[in-house]
């Protein structure tokens, strides 16, 4: 599969299936992730793989309630950062920019591996600072929710995000989004 095959394949699945994460599948996403550009290479990107079924358990507590079919995942991975790992120039602070290259770039490889790579927005920061022992001035910038994608849609989905699960929810037009010289309005 080419990076352009990636992109049309990736989709936020939540209906998922467990899967064996072995040391090597790991690796190979971090020497992905670990490619990605970042601000005078300073790289200030920092993943947490949570596999271990206890430390999965233990995760759940810090997800929103709209995330409870994350309960399913066979991986969590949390990326974090810090502004001082990276470029702060003048009025322009990158890290959250480099940080999500990094994750784009683990997540297409794990589409090209077969598996749903699905950031979300929907934890507790803070819990998850806890459960896994991150120090305070990190930022937990988003939780990956890896695993296989399951031929059955789970009954834990609501409506809308089974509706999801059947077809690519819309994109904006490209008109929308993007502008030639200057914006518009």
């Amino acid at each position: 599969m080419d990076v352009s095959q990636a992109i049309k394949e990736r989709r936020a699945y939540r209906s998922l299936i467990s899967v064996r994460i072995p040391d090597d599948l790991i690796e190979d996403l971090a020497r992905s992730a670990q490619l990605a550009p970042s601000c005078f290479n300073n790289q200030p990107w920092r993943f947490v793989f949570v596999r271990s079924p206890e430390m999965l358990e233990r995760m759940h507590e810090a997800l929103s309630s709209g995330n409870v079919w994350a309960h399913a995942a066979s991986m969590i991975i949390a990326v974090l950062s810090k502004k001082e790992d990276d470029c702060i120039i003048r009025d322009r602070i990158y890290y959250q920019f480099d940080c999500g290259l990094a994750a784009g770039f683990l997540i297409l490889r794990a589409t090209e591996l077969g598996l749903v790579a699905h950031p979300i927005a929907g934890y507790s920061p803070k819990k998850t600072k806890e459960i896994l022992g991150i120090p305070e001035e990190y930022q937990v910038i988003t939780l990956i929710i890896v695993g296989k994608h399951a031929e059955q849609i789970s009954p834990v989905l609501s409506d809308n995000q089974k509706a999801a699960e059947k077809k690519r929810p819309e994109r904006k037009k490209i008109s929308e989004f993007v502008s030639f010289d200057r914006i518009e309005g």
